[in-house]
């Protein structure tokens, strides 16, 4: 069993002068690339943009210090924008802030009674699903900025963006067009000739030079947050922390918040593991997660998760301890108060595109088409209709169908492997394979089996099943009554572990008797 130690201890008892170097150089980077990030992302949430940094700063620097991977880099991400902002827009930022410490105890809750490992138990369909569905959503949000509209209205859900956009292209703004495709094509075109420069920054300084000399009509941060602070976070505990009321009608936020917080986490880490060959502690990462929540929330920021961006960024730059994260988020405090006020200048367009480049990286529509072509249609259905669902209505709604299509499809599969097949009669006894669980979804196939008068014994050959619920121990002890009616004895062979535990639990070892193999049971018949 892991124990709850942070990768920075560990890490620190073999820290080297070349490391620090190493380290220092990947967080100088990776603040780079997550300062417009950090913007970009707090403003689709609904948030100021400094509220982005004030995240990054504070759950990046507590989940470096405290979580349990060596390279994680932790501050807002894609995936938490259409939820925070729905959020923000029902319950108000103090709504969102007590959802968020609600959700950091959660996880810690989580850690402590060792669920980090509950992960595995999400299909692949399923995250694949909503994280394409999260980029559509993303990239729906951002289209008004995009295009430079004005909306009639201030739409929250998705389809009610989309709708909108529609029904105001007429205000469609061609300088605003323009600077979002000046945007794009840095972003897209940059990368290819000089790998090593962070594109987004690049984008937001030349776009916001561009609007600037040139006087263009374009909406900046300035324009719809003219009161952006440089000032560092300050503590702040929120309104209605302490009224029950609030607390449980802000419970299914922070459920969402926290289950959202720890599945994205976690799957950072697995990709992050791949990366450096190492293995990261699951339970101290979700606990590193919760009180990063916590004290992001504390400080006037919003939800954070591991971002597998900016961790794959710090990987491929050098990071190999927390302690590049944590040069990250120094930095990036630095940057707020001394470079804030300039972020004024930044177009919304140009932030429109570099959510567009996000959702694109996001979507995995690699990985989707591939499931489609390669899987079952059962994994197809739950896939596509995770995807649907998380654009169409919300991610709760979508990974919660997922979750209870993907079980019932995997129960239906279990069930269709499992059989009883009869045997001719041996030695006048009735002789059954049995093969695959005896579940709930399967005891009808137990149940099936039946004996007449002129058979000696029955006989079930248990040597395919790996295990029995109590559906199936209900099947079997009615299978047994019959038999006992009938006075034909009923005996079982080749039990392995699991269904040997179920059986002797049950006491059906006395009125079935049990035997290694179908020869040493045929040898018992009189």
């Amino acid at each position: 069993m892991e124990k709850l130690s942070p990768s920075f201890v560990s890490c620190m008892k073999s820290y080297s002068k070349k490391q620090f170097g190493q380290d220092v150089i990947s967080g100088i980077i990776v603040a780079i690339i997550a300062l417009p990030l950090s913007i970009a992302l707090a403003i689709a949430s609904g948030v100021g943009p400094a509220v982005g940094l004030y995240t990054a700063i504070l759950a990046g620097f507590i989940v470096s210090l405290l979580g349990g991977s060596k390279v994680q880099i932790a501050g807002p991400t894609a995936a938490f924008a259409t939820i925070v902002a729905g959020i923000v827009a029902t319950k108000g930022i103090s709504g969102l802030a007590v959802a968020t410490i609600m959700a950091g105890i959660i996880l810690i809750i989580m850690g402590l009674l060792k669920l980090g490992n509950l992960i595995k138990f999400i299909p692949r369909t399923i995250t694949t699903g909503f994280t394409s569905g999260i980029a559509v959503t993303i990239l729906i949000g951002q289209l008004k900025d995009f295009f430079g509209l004005t909306f009639q209205h201030a739409p929250i859900e998705t389809m009610e963006k989309l709708t909108e956009v529609i029904r105001c292209f007429g205000t469609f703004n061609v300088w605003a067009f323009a600077i979002g495709i000046l945007a794009l094509a840095i972003l897209i075109f940059l990368p290819r000739l000089l790998p090593k420069v962070p594109a987004s920054l690049v984008a937001v300084i030349v776009c916001a030079i561009v609007v600037k000399v040139f006087d263009l009509d374009v909406n900046t941060i300035g324009v719809l947050y003219p009161d952006i602070s440089s000032a560092p976070p300050s503590f702040a505990i929120p309104d209605g922390m302490f009224n029950l009321d609030n607390l449980i009608s802000l419970l299914p936020d922070a459920v969402t918040i926290a289950v959202l917080a720890g599945v994205e986490s976690l799957l950072s880490c697995v990709v992050a593991d791949g990366m450096i060959g190492a293995k990261h502690n699951s339970n101290m990462e979700l606990v590193a997660q919760g009180l990063g929540n916590i004290g992001s929330a504390l400080f006037g920021g919003i939800p954070a998760t591991g971002a597998i961006a900016r961790t794959a960024a710090n990987i491929k730059n050098g990071g190999r301890t927390p302690v590049a994260g944590m040069v990250h988020a120094i930095v990036l405090l630095a940057v707020l108060v001394v470079f804030m006020p300039y972020a004024k200048l930044i177009p919304m367009p140009a932030i429109a595109a570099i959510l567009f480049v996000v959702a694109y990286n996001m979507s995995e529509w690699r990985e989707f088409t591939d499931i489609i072509k390669k899987s079952p249609k059962s994994d197809t259905l739950v896939l596509v209709l995770t995807f649907i669902l998380t654009v169409v209505f919300d991610l709760v709604i979508a990974i919660v169908v997922g979750i209870i299509l993907a079980t019932i499809l995997f129960m239906k599969r279990m069930a269709d492997e499992s059989g009883a097949k009869k045997n001719e009669s041996i030695n006048e006894a009735a002789v059954y394979d049995i093969t695959g669980p005896i579940f709930f979804g399967a005891s009808d196939k137990i149940s099936a089996i039946t004996v007449s008068d002129s058979d000696k014994a029955l006989i079930l050959n248990l040597d395919g099943v790996i295990a029995i619920d109590a559906t199936g121990i209900h099947a079997l002890e009615t299978l047994a009554e019959s038999c006992m009616k009938k006075d034909i004895p009923i005996s079982c062979c080749g039990v392995r572990t699991q269904p040997m535990k179920v059986l002797q639990k049950a006491k059906l070892t006395d009125s079935i008797k049990l035997y290694s193999d179908i020869n040493e049971a045929l040898k018992t018949i009189k």
